[in-house]
């Protein structure tokens, strides 16, 4: 298994599985990992057997996430030491569903898939609702997988800290016009609480 690693050996470490349909060097999650490397944090991705398989030209529809369990679990074991592990939408939700049961510090998910779009009563949460992990989910208000609104109704375990960056889609783009902000500004802020959430878990 292919592992792209930025960061120095020895700094506090974030597994970062990719979203459905990005892969681990997408743009996306090259932006964002990045900025968390260039904070001090040694920053792991990796791809699910899924997406390495369409570099070779086979189309694979995304897995459930449940089945993608194991794999996250021998990335884990390939890494070692006691990290914090995460990722972009469904990488996160994956890395969210085995955190209770493996050996990690903490959970960080960008843009957590809290239902499928325009489907708020179909949660994909059961599982957050007594969550022991300490965790940080950055999320857009304008996220379709997720408003703070419809999130305000679920159950979720007083372990997760949600940070909500205005007006940011499930990418974290805003409108700039509409918010004031700008898609570099989300990713700093987003990495700088990631970064620092890291180094809180893992101290």
């Amino acid at each position: 298994m292919e592992l792209l690693i930025e960061g120095e050996p020895g700094s506090p470490t974030l597994v970062l599985a990719h979203g459905a349909g990005a892969a681990m060097d997408s743009r996306g999650m090259t932006d964002v990992a990045s900025r968390i490397a260039a904070r001090g944090i040694r920053v792991v991705r990796f791809e699910f057997a899924y997406m390495a398989a369409r570099r070779d030209g086979v189309r694979r529809p995304p897995p459930r996430a449940d089945t993608l369990l194991d794999e996250y679990r021998a990335v884990l074991a390939e890494v070692g030491g006691r990290p914090v592990i995460g990722g972009r939408s469904m990488g996160g939700r994956v890395a969210s569903m085995l955190a209770d049961d493996a050996d990690v510090a903490g959970l960080a998910c960008l843009s957590y898939p809290w239902h499928p779009p325009a489907k708020p009563d179909q949660p994909r949460t059961a599982h957050l609702d007594h969550l022991r992990t300490p965790a940080l989910i950055v999320q857009g208000t304008r996220d379709p997988f997720g408003t703070p609104d419809e999130v305000a109704r679920y159950a979720l375990s007083p372990a997760i800290e949600l940070l909500w960056l205005e007006d940011g889609d499930h990418d974290l783009r805003p409108r700039t016009a509409v918010s004031g902000f700008t898609y570099a500004q989300h990713l700093d802020t987003a990495a700088d609480a990631v970064a620092s959430f890291v180094r809180g878990a893992t101290a």
